[in-house]
């Protein structure tokens, strides 16, 4: 069980919000003197201890929160000026809420911690308009958060989970165990070895990891670890896949030599990962002996045989990965303190050596447009609190911060969501309302009682809430207010309905925007997506296949264009782990696809920056038939990706989508094809093509697959990531 999540973490969760905010308040309440600064010392607790979720162990979130006060102090700052006019505070809301929101494209911190840093701009904005407090305010708000900085540091600390480097540097040991199984006969691996290799490959899908552990954020490190995933997944790929030697002949003492320096490669990158190593000794000999491979193979006399070539450019394969693995691992983490080593793929490790600022510019700015879900977002939830904020300021609401609070956690990505979150809240805080106007009419101006119960009502409403559901949470909260008002100010029992109508108006616009903007979440979107990822995928197989046969060399090829693509399906697939999911059937394997993806841009910067010279006519229609064999199927799964299934999911409307066309170049039986003589290069470009191959075999196969129970087809369970387990071996030729 994840950390951040289950009764046990959500208590220790609540004793921190509780001890500290509670503290605060009574501090500043009672014993300053100082109500302004009260106020904000609890919000500022609640909003970044109970609104946000920032995920991660107490250390981690106290980590967040430090980097986070700046922002907090800005936040407090434009709000209360900005509150002078209702107007300005509207405008302030649609340009603040938007930013904060969208920052949200930088990784799960961030994400997590945009709740709670929008209630703190949403405070100060609302009357009084009252520029001589702010002092007031920052300091309660910055108290309190130096409270909970503090305990989620000391207080009930939480175990921290397996860390990724860690899965990643396990992965490092499966794959120098099969290379040292492969250097053996009969040079292939068991079923139960590919079986490991599926699994270990499942083991590294962000789906699979926890939240706070996943490589999702725009810093260097972060970004080789995520690309260290996928090399390690890439490697085991490429060594199940490993085609033997011929039957009766022992495999050449350079390929022996290569698979062994692969095994002691990958030894050595899981040393460094789990940080028992630091040596790179293996690695730089592995990128020296493949080059000297590729050298002996360019001097050798061309053409050569089929089954040399095949299992060489299969061999390199397999080299290039466990290269880009070593290389990946070591920025991860030596960071910018790491140089490439010569002869790296600048455009594959673009991220080496760049500061935090330009990458958190490319990464926001890769999301500045409508087809982003971060983008989306952004835009749906900015819209729906400046309409809260003009409602409140036109109406003079009173309390109207409570509708905008509505607004902003009740609120989902989907519309349909939204209106299930809305009558859950609706009954919670109906029920809260009720109770609280009755304690408030019986203990009437006892500041006392309020202040002996709030501790109490305030732990079980941050204990039951995320474990019950949004309508308790609302009915806990709508007590919480209440008995903390009653302590700033006399008040009546008409409180409680004053906190009823604000969150039925900001329930209201929160459907109204939910239904307008978007409204059905990152579905439509990661389709969408998809279909475009898949589509430039075969758009690059057909491009680089053309230069391969051609002979024209690229070392810096322009390949914004899949970048970006893999960029937005990888953020829409990101979002919809996180909606609630139909069960329907007919949807592609969505990680595949964007595994595929990452496959097609490696691949086409390798071949391109050695291709030449030119493979004649015969081998280059064949290999030209391959790849429009290869492209085909990506485009037809483009259009099935294309397609949101019904609930009915009818599949076999679509069969067309999945089985190869006639006449695409697909390979038939490997036994009717002659014998292949050829240029290495023909052989390099065709070992990329049959893994592509077997890639969009993984994106098709829930379509050939039963019904996933859980539709939506996430992850399916035919499908094997990068692993390659299960999956057919290639054809001989093509």
């Amino acid at each position: 069980m994840s950390t951040s999540r289950g009764p046990s973490a959500v208590a220790r969760r609540a004793i921190r919000t509780t001890l500290c905010a509670c503290g605060a308040f009574y501090v500043c309440l009672y014993g300053l003197d100082r109500p302004v600064a009260a106020t904000y010392a609890l919000f500022a607790v609640v909003s970044m201890a109970a609104l946000s979720r920032i995920p991660g162990t107490g250390g981690q979130r106290a980590a967040v929160l430090v980097r986070t006060l700046p922002a907090v102090w800005l936040l407090l700052t434009a709000g209360t000026f900005l509150a002078v006019r209702t107007w300005t505070a509207v405008a302030g809301m649609l340009v603040i809420g938007f930013a904060i929101a969208f920052v949200a494209a930088a990784g799960p911190r961030a994400a997590g911690a945009a709740p709670g840093l929008q209630l703190l701009y949403i405070l100060p904005c609302f009357p009084p308009y009252a520029p001589d407090t702010l002092d007031q305010r920052l300091g309660g708000a910055t108290f309190g958060l130096i409270l909970l900085i503090l305990a989620e540091k000391f207080v009930l600390p939480e175990p921290r989970g397996t860390t990724y480097r860690e899965l990643a540097a396990g992965a490092a040991g499966t794959a120098a165990r099969f290379a040292a199984e492969l250097g053996r006969p009969p040079y292939t691996l068991p079923a139960a070895e590919v079986e490991a290799a599926r699994k270990t490959g499942e083991s590294l899908r962000p789906l699979h990891v926890e939240e706070a552990e996943r490589p999702a954020g725009p810093g260097l490190r972060d970004r080789a670890l995520a690309h260290t995933g996928l090399g390690a997944r890439t490697l085991l790929g490429r060594l199940v896949i490993l085609p033997p030697p011929p039957p009766g002949e022992p495999p050449h003492r350079t390929a022996q030599q290569l698979l062994e320096t692969v095994g002691r490669t990958a030894a050595e990158t899981g040393a460094l990962l789990a940080g028992t190593g630091r040596a790179t000794a293996e690695a730089d000999a592995l990128r020296r002996l493949r080059e000297e491979v590729r050298e002996a193979a360019a001097r050798e006399s061309q053409p050569v045989p089929e089954v040399r070539g095949r299992r060489r450019a299969a061999l390199l394969e397999v080299a290039d990965a466990a290269v880009a693995f070593a290389t990946a691992a070591e920025l991860a983490v030596r960071g910018r303190r790491a140089p490439l080593p010569p002869g790296t793929d600048s455009g594959r490790f673009w991220y080496a050596g760049r500061h935090a600022p330009r990458l958190w510019w490319h990464r926001l700015a890769a999301h500045a447009g409508p087809r982003s879900v971060h983008f989306q977002n952004a835009v749906r939830i900015s819209l729906a609190l400046a309409a809260a904020r003009t409602l409140a300021g036109v109406e003079s609401l009173p309390h109207g911060f409570w509708a905008m609070l509505a607004v902003l956690s009740l609120t989902r990505t989907t519309v349909s969501q939204t209106k299930a979150t809305v009558r859950q809240a609706l009954a919670g805080t109906l029920l809260g309302a009720l109770l609280a106007a009755g304690v408030l009419a019986l203990v009437g101006g006892h500041t006392t009682v309020y202040a002996v119960i709030l501790p109490l009502v305030m732990l079980v409403a941050f204990t039951v809430g995320p474990v019950r559901g949004v309508g308790w949470a609302q009915g806990m909260f709508t007590l919480v207010v209440s008995f903390v008002f009653a302590q700033l100010a006399p008040v009546t029992w008409r409180l409680a309905g004053v906190r009823l109508m604000d969150v039925v108006i900001g329930s209201m616009v929160g459907v109204v925007f939910g239904l307008l903007a978007w409204p059905r979440g990152a579905q439509a979107e990661l389709h969408r997506a998809v279909a475009l990822l898949l589509a430039r995928e075969a758009e690059t197989v057909e491009a680089t296949t053309a230069a391969v046969v051609a002979g024209r060399r690229d070392t810096d090829p322009d390949d914004r264009a899949l970048q970006l693509a893999l960029s937005l399906a990888e953020s829409a697939y990101a979002q919809r782990q996180i909606e609630p999911r139909a069960p329907v059937a007919g949807a592609p394997d969505w990680q595949a696809a964007m595994i595929t993806g990452h496959h097609v841009l490696w691949g086409s910067r390798r071949l391109l920056a050695r291709a030449g010279p030119d493979l004649g006519p015969g081998n280059g229609e064949r290999l030209g038939g391959r790849a429009d064999g290869v492209a085909a199927r990506m485009r037809g799964a483009a259009q099935r990706a294309a397609t949101i299934p019904s609930a009915d999911g009818a599949r076999a409307a679509d069969a067309a989508a999945v089985e190869p066309a006639a006449g695409t170049g697909e390979c038939g039986d490997a036994a009717q094809v002659p014998e292949v003589v050829a240029p290495s290069e023909f052989f390099a470009a065709q070992a990329w093509l049959d893994s592509l191959t077997l890639d969009v075999e993984r994106v098709l196969a829930p379509y050939r697959a039963p019904d996933p129970a859980g539709g939506d087809s996430t992850g399916s369970a035919n499908s094997t990531g990068s692993t390659g387990a299960g999956a057919p071996r290639p054809p001989r030729s093509a």
